[in-house]
């Protein structure tokens, strides 16, 4: 998604992801003759995944990265356990075994020490509104990990992910256009391939994995765990994009690593 931001606007590569997502998994849905409409009582997650998850999180995602090193987004963007926890445990009762409440603990001081004052210039508008809007993303995308674990849908991941990408691409289109004006994508072979990569890849086989896993996994562990992907997302950016590790960014991480170490170990056994 960085790399893209470099040759087409936020809002315009998060509509281009979820066209071409779409795109892919009902292709291979008509291949199979799997292609089904949404049943009504899929309709609520149809809502939930494809405005929340998909849009919002990626949108506010895309908008965040061109102000934020991709790194620091990445880990950002998956806070999720600060909001899963509290809802699982006062809205909907789920229990947690001690090494999962440590494994939680830890992921959270990994946040926290991310968005202290000491690395974040509070004073400066633009980029706390930027770290903002992805804590802001990652609550949306934890609305829809504990409505996957607690409101399950009668259709699979796998029927359901294309409506939901459609429904994604739907909205952000005409939203991209009000907001940057006519597509903004410039044609060039690194466009092509960010998109070809972020769109079929990371969406349309990304989104249905996660979400077939959040429906049977404990939420706790669906949002612990994949903060495995802000820690790949910071190696990766470190490597590829010349970023610096700061001494809070790996802390930080090291306190997410033991987290997801901590709290996948508990949700084995």
């Amino acid at each position: 998604m960085k790399l893209g931001l470099g040759h087409v606007s936020p809002l315009w590569l998060s509509a281009s992801r979820f066209a071409t997502g779409a795109a892919c998994l009902f292709a291979w849905q008509a291949m199979r003759r799997e292609i089904r409409l949404p049943r009504r009582a899929d309709l609520a997650v149809v809502a939930s995944i494809g405005l929340l998850q998909m849009m919002l999180f990626t949108a506010l995602g895309a908008v965040a990265l061109t102000h934020l090193p991709a790194g620091r987004s990445a880990i950002l963007s998956y806070t999720t356990p600060i909001w899963v926890l509290p809802a699982a445990v006062l809205v909907f009762g789920e229990r947690f075994g001690r090494q999962q409440w440590a494994g939680i603990s830890l992921a959270g001081l990994g946040v926290l020490v991310l968005l202290n004052p000491y690395v974040i210039d509070w004073r400066n508008g633009q980029l706390l509104g930027a770290n903002a809007i992805l804590v802001a993303a990652s609550a949306a995308w934890a609305a829809c990990i504990l409505h996957l674990r607690y409101g399950r849908a009668p259709s699979s991941a796998i029927q359901l992910a294309p409506w939901q990408m459609l429904l994604a691409a739907t909205v952000l289109v005409p939203l991209a256009y009000a907001a940057e004006g006519p597509f903004t994508g410039d044609g060039t072979g690194v466009f092509w391939a960010c998109l070809g990569f972020v769109g079929p890849v990371a969406t349309a086989f990304c989104f249905c994995a996660v979400n077939a896993a959040s429906a049977q996994l404990p939420a706790n562990a669906t949002s612990t765990l994949m903060l495995a992907v802000p820690v790949t997302g910071l190696a990766l950016s470190t490597a590829t994009l010349s970023e610096t590790l700061s001494l809070d960014l790996i802390l930080g991480a090291l306190a997410i690593v033991l987290g997801i170490a901590t709290s996948a170990r508990q949700a084995r056994a």
